[in-house]
């Protein structure tokens, strides 16, 4: 289990697949941990490098105040992971709040990213601070276990969270979720206050995709589209049946675009 020190905080990560391949970053989202993306690290792994990592005050890395979570320093930490880990120019893999760092790596650390994909995200500033903003304020006062169900119902698709065969991957993120302290408040503040990221995006010729459960109850389909439009090569592709988490909630469908995602990529670089 190592952990790097990077930019003044200490990030978990983990490292697999062939140190000389091509490098894939996976940047989780609010709530879960680099865990979000073992099934894209037991496909991908294989071909590439692939690196996981938990954010500065979740998951397994060091704790963070309020202040020092905002995305424009979660993504100087994943600059500076890339750069101390010598990956090169790698493709950078985002859902939701990793989506957010994933934009910012591409619109200002273009030596750094050979394409980005990001899942369940948006560009944009929050559209829904009124509704998120009470549970934030819950979060901070008493942690995860008694909004659970709203954080499931957030972060899942109708599908997912009715469907038994998804059942245990279900139980295992309300475990993780239920256990989550006070702190997780702090990070899912600075999610809801960030700032948009469309304005820097325009212009960059980096290769995006960005993937869209169509039944995502934070972020619509058309909020992936313009990511698209927004950049020189974008691409928009919708996920049916699934909603925020796309990437655990139809894995096969979710690793076929990013492997013709990849591929695309290295054909034009």
């Amino acid at each position: 289990m190592p952990k790097i020190q990077v930019n003044g905080t200490e990030l978990y990560y983990e490292d697999e697949g062939p140190r000389d391949a091509p490098a894939i970053v996976f940047s989780h989202s609010l709530f879960f941990n680099s865990h979000m993306f073992y099934k894209q690290a037991a496909h991908f792994s294989k071909n590439y490098r692939v690196i996981r990592y938990d954010h500065r005050g979740q998951g397994r890395s060091a704790t963070a105040t309020l202040d020092k979570q905002d995305t424009d320093t979660l993504a100087d930490d994943a600059t500076a992971l890339i750069e101390a880990l010598g990956l090169g120019k790698c493709h950078i893999v985002g859902n939701s709040l990793g989506g957010f760092i994933a934009l910012r790596l591409a619109a200002r650390r273009p030596d750094l990213i050979a394409s980005c994909a990001v899942l369940g995200s948006s560009g944009e500033a929050e559209y829904k601070v009124a509704e998120f903003q009470p549970i934030v304020d819950n979060l901070q006062k008493v942690g995860g276990a008694p909004l659970v169900d709203t954080l499931l119902y957030v972060m899942f698709g109708d599908a997912s969270l009715s469907d038994p065969n998804f059942a245990n991957e279900l139980g295992y993120w309300r475990t993780y979720m239920s256990q989550l302290g006070t702190s997780i408040g702090d990070s899912a503040y600075q999610v809801v206050h960030r700032k948009g990221i469309l304005n820097e995006l325009k212009g960059s010729r980096i290769p995006m995709l960005a993937i869209a459960g169509e039944e995502d109850h934070a972020y619509t389909v058309p909020l992936a589209q313009n990511i698209a439009d927004a950049v020189t090569d974008g691409r928009m592709k919708r996920v049916p049946k699934a909603g925020h988490s796309v990437a655990l909630e139809n894995a096969a469908l979710v690793n076929a675009l990013l492997d013709s995602h990849f591929s695309r990529a290295h054909a034009i670089a």
